[in-house]
Formats: structure tokens, C-alpha cells, sequence
């Protein structure tokens, strides 16, 4: 098994998809030995850069979130509920493909005001105007129509309800150089050949899609956003300060997009 090093998040291997696609999102998360190695890696404190980098970025431009009610698309083991119901959030659903997810979300969390549902992204259905957030967490990469799927978002946001999303740097989906352990830079080609790119992630093969920080900012406005703001997910210098070697090293290249957007208001 590979060390947390050696398996660094963003340590990976992709092309250009010309063969059969392997799994989506949901089902390549179902696998055991990637589940256990993600979670290894995604709880590894600030070793992780969705907890460095992202988790900041995204806590940040989520705000005060009191009475609000939070759909959480692509909940992974549901960690964002935590933060929910610690700040007074009225309720949180979390929805994911991934059965094996879902089921390390609800042994991590019980509360009345915390469901998690066992659906695909693409497949959830909830009545309209039912939510006052809709956020998703490192997911919406795993998607092909993601314009579908935005205007469902908006959809079952109230008027004004906000939209907030991470997804892997447009930077890193275009990447095509070779894993070599840990990673100090990338290489960015055929950055404007949208679609489908396989890779390897956690020793196995998964389809991302890649889409340039234009395609998702666009994305949002023709679905009916008014586009409230950008983020880089730059590295938190605080949560380095016994390591400012990785803090370095994280600097030298973007891992995250965040993008945050409104349903108009006035609906």
C-alpha cells in the first residue's frame, strides 16, 4: 500500500478517455480498498489539502448558515453536517452515489436534523424552492452534464438561495504527467479539450471531467445564477506554521475552484 505521501491527493495519472469509461463517481467510491485509503487520506489533518486548502476557502463563503436548510450534494462521509448543525443550520440532507459512503456518513453522524440518502447527483429529485443552500464539496468534477444538474440545483433553491461548489483546479484536470510520488509541479496540456479524462486516483481508474475556470463560471450564468464569486482555495498559511516547506510547495500550483452564485431573488 502506498504511504500518504507517495499518495498524495493530487498524484496522479490521466488521458484522454478512448476506451471504456470506468466507473462514475458513486461506484468508484463503493470499492473498499478506495474508500478506505481516501477517508486515510482525507482525515490526515493538514496533510490534506481539502482540509489546508479547501475547508477554509469553502467555511469562509459559506457564512453564516443558521435556520438555513443545506442540501449537501456529494456528501462523501457527511463531515460537512457536523458543521450544519453546529451553526444552527435548520436542517441538512446529504445525497450520494456511493453506498459505502453513505453508510461511513451515518455511523459518523446521528441527529433529527441530519438524513443522508444513498441517490446519484444526477438522479435526486426533491420538490422546487426547498432549500436555502445547495452545496457541494469536490464532486461536481464526476458529472458530464453538469448544466442538468445546475438547473436542478436552481430548481429546488428558494429565490436568493445560494449555490456554493468545489471542484478539482482546472489546472490539475488537464494535468498529464506520470505519478512520480510526491508531487512539487504539474504539467497543463490540452487544457481547452473539454470532457472526459480517465485517471488514476487511489489505485484505481475513475473518470473526471474537465472543464476550464470559464466553463464553470459560464455554466452557472446560462443556468439561471446571478455569479456571486471565485476562489483559488490559496493555502491557509496558519495551518502551517511548523511546515513551511509544504506550505511552499502547496503554493506553487492551484488544487481548487470554488465557485459561489445566487438564485436571483427577485423570482
Amino acid at each position: 500500500m502506498r504511504t500518504l505521501e507517495s499518495m498524495s491527493l493530487w498524484a496522479a495519472t490521466v488521458e484522454l478517455v478512448t476506451s471504456p469509461q470506468p466507473p462514475d463517481g458513486g461506484q468508484f467510491y463503493d470499492n473498499a480498498g478506495v474508500v478506505a485509503s481516501y477517508l486515510s487520506h482525507r482525515r490526515s489533518s493538514t496533510r490534506s489539502p481539502n482540509i489546508a486548502m479547501e475547508e477554509p476557502a469553502f467555511l469562509s463563503e459559506i457564512g453564516d448558515i443558521e435556520n438555513q436548510r443545506v442540501l449537501d450534494l456529494g456528501c462523501g462521509d457527511g463531515v460537512f453536517a457536523d458543521s450544519v448543525i453546529e451553526c444552527g443550520g435548520r436542517s441538512y440532507v446529504g445525497v450520494d452515489g456511493s453506498a459505502a459512503m453513505i453508510d461511513e456518513a451515518r455511523r459518523g453522524i446521528e441527529h433529527p436534523r441530519v438524513s443522508f440518502i444513498h441517490e446519484r447527483i444526477e438522479d435526486y429529485q426533491v420538490e422546487s424552492e426547498s432549500f436555502d443552500l445547495v452545496a457541494s464539496r469536490m464532486a461536481l468534477h464526476y458529472i458530464d452534464d453538469l448544466d442538468a444538474v445546475l438547473l436542478k440545483i436552481r430548481n429546488v433553491l428558494r429565490p436568493g438561495g445560494r449555490l456554493i461548489f468545489t471542484v478539482v483546479h482546472p489546472v490539475v484536470t488537464s494535468m498529464w504527467s506520470p505519478n512520480e510520488g510526491l508531487r512539487t509541479d504539474y504539467t497543463v496540456d490540452r487544457y481547452f479539450d473539454r470532457g472526459a479524462r480517465q485517471r488514476e486516483w487511489f489505485g484505481s481508474m475513475v473518470t473526471w471531467h474537465h472543464r476550464t475556470i470559464e466553463d464553470y463560471v459560464s455554466g452557472v450564468k446560462r443556468c439561471g445564477f446571478d455569479f456571486v464569486s471565485l476562489s483559488e482555495c490559496e493555502p491557509d498559511a496558519k495551518l502551517f506554521v511548523d511546515r513551511p516547506e509544504e506550505l511552499e510547495r502547496r503554493r506553487r500550483v492551484p488544487l481548487m475552484l470554488l465557485i459561489s452564485a445566487r438564485r436571483p431573488a427577485d423570482e
